[in-house]
């Protein structure tokens, strides 16, 4: 019998790893690979605007999924692992539809929709697993288990933005789609295979569940109570303001660099995709390791404010200038912060959340991270319309620094009153 996640680290940390490869993947195809692909197309940007929200939409609405997965986590294989291996399994069949689109650039509709139907399946997988690492990872290992977590998805955003593409350019849609489907069943029977726990369970854990049968209601009423705390509101508002800048510079920067610029969307999708990825992936686990070692909340303000430096500089640069070393640079630079930034802020989320309702309370921050990546999506493709593309991130860096400013101003004024 295979050693359980419970009881090994090394299977511990390569389990949520690859969970979080398999989100990564139709990730990396949906909004880089084929998202830049449709701007080479020269599809309206609003349209792409709609197909990624639709894309995110899901994510949004995975709030829902959070009390339900708590209120029915219990299974003979552990808590949430039946959640888990149902929604993998429904999501392999979603990304199987794909194969009925015969040309994307004229059939944004309906891969939109097909995108829509994988991702609400992914949304439940990604609630489920996040309730599953907080419950079953210790305190000092949150931070090294989501590097890995983080480090996972950034591989598979990478594999399906440069992979993918790259198959997309050469083979056709058919075995883009084809590879990625098999790429997510293969981690589903790798999971299955795995045991979560060994011959005893801890009864602590079992005890701690909302769902070993308290109400709907009771999960809702701590959820409420959580999310409107003093301490979740400082924290979390931050978190949003700062993946809607993201967002907001992330779209407005490959429409530049493909209509302004004249890179070609294969070219934009694979270095994206294939860059510095071991690099990459060096910072976001030592990111992670720091993260268990150091002050998180300094760590998080200090990685949030260099990023909001960067979007601010970067920007200003690219309007009067095009140089590529430069703008590789910045790819570069943003494809190691962002990661970095995930990794102390997910575990500065995952200390608050009650572990009484850990899979609704951590599923609600993302569910709205996610809303703050789907509003900006949409607003950029109506702004792209009528707003030069590096003014749209200039914005977006100052209405960061704004608002790091005024936390910490309003931190800085709650400690002078002690």
């Amino acid at each position: 019998m295979l050693p359980s996640v419970q009881q090994n680290a090394p299977i511990r940390y390569f389990t949520f790893f690859y969970l979080y490869f398999m989100q990564g993947v139709p990730s990396g195809f949906a909004l880089t690979a084929l998202a830049n692909f449709l701007t080479g197309q020269h599809v309206p940007p609003a349209a792409i605007g709609a197909f990624a929200s639709a894309v995110g939409l899901p994510w949004v609405i995975q709030l829902a999924w959070g009390p339900l997965i708590d209120r029915f986590s219990s299974s003979a294989s552990g808590p949430y692992k039946r959640w888990v291996v149902l929604t993998q399994l429904l999501a392999f069949g979603a990304s199987l539809l794909l194969l009925t689109i015969r040309d994307p650039a004229h059939q944004t509709g309906l891969l939109a929709a097909i995108f829509f139907t994988h991702s609400l399946f992914a949304s439940v997988q990604d609630a489920s697993v996040d309730a599953l690492a907080i419950s079953l990872v210790a305190d000092h290992e949150k931070g090294r288990v989501n590097g890995f977590m983080r480090g996972g998805l950034l591989l598979g955003i990478s594999f399906g933005a440069a992979v993918l593409s790259h198959l997309l350019h050469a083979c056709g849609f058919a075995v883009a789609t084809g590879a990625m489907s098999a790429v997510l069943l293969l981690f589903t029977l790798v999971f299955i295979a795995t045991p979560l726990y060994g011959k005893e369970n801890p009864g602590s854990f079992i005890e701690d569940q909302v769902a070993s049968g308290s109400a709907f209601r009771q999960v809702f009423t701590r959820l409420i109570q959580n999310l409107l705390s003093r301490e979740s509101l400082s924290v979390f508002g931050l978190v949003f303001s700062s993946y809607l800048c993201f967002s907001l510079f992330a779209r407005s920067l490959s429409f530049h660099l493909i209509q302004f610029l004249g890179w070609s969307d294969k070219q934009l999708s694979v270095f994206q995709g294939s860059w510095g990825a071991a690099i990459t992936l060096a910072v976001v686990l030592g990111g992670g390791y720091l993260a268990d070692r150091v002050h998180l909340r300094k760590m998080y303000y200090c990685t949030i404010t260099g990023l909001a430096l960067f979007l601010v500089l970067f920007n200003g640069y690219l309007i009067g200038h095009s140089s590529e070393g430069w703008v590789k640079f910045g790819l570069v630079f943003w494809g190691l912060a962002d990661p970095l930034f995930s990794v102390c802020s997910f575990p500065l989320l995952m200390a608050i959340c009650d572990r009484r309702i850990a899979g609704s309370q951590f599923t609600a921050y993302m569910a709205l991270i996610n809303l703050s990546d789907v509003v900006g999506s949409f607003l950029c493709g109506w702004l792209l319309q009528v707003v030069f593309p590096p003014l749209i991130g200039l914005a977006a860096g100052f209405l960061l620094l704004v608002a790091i400013s005024r936390q910490l101003l309003a931190r800085a004024g709650k400690f002078a009153g002690l």
